[in-house]
């Protein structure tokens, strides 16, 4: 599977649960999505607040998987070719040098 097939098996779950209607309680907009990936990355640091170890790997996975939806999301209503914008940030980032 590849992003692409993972976006569109995203657009057809929000659009199941109704989420792209006009008059959802959950509009979809880029704010909104930026808002809920943040919330969401929050949630995975949360498993290891006061903790370096990992206790439950399965809801770890879990808000892993909601941070990967809300981005995959948020890149395709915006018209971002997450893929085409990962391979362009690699090779931007090569060429960078960090201190140590």
């Amino acid at each position: 599977m590849d992003i692409a097939e993972l976006t569109r098996l995203m657009h057809d779950f929000v659009q199941a649960k109704g989420w792209y209607d006009a008059d959802t309680p959950h509009p979809q907009t880029p704010r909104n999505l930026a808002a809920s990936l943040c919330i969401e990355a929050a949630e995975v640091l949360e498993h290891f607040q006061w903790r370096d170890d990992l206790v439950d790997q399965q809801a770890l996975a879990g808000e892993l998987a909601d941070v990967l939806l809300y981005l995959l999301q948020l890149a395709s209503i915006t018209g971002i070719d997450l893929e085409q914008a990962v391979l362009n940030k690699l090779r931007v980032n090569y060429g960078r040098s960090w201190g140590r």
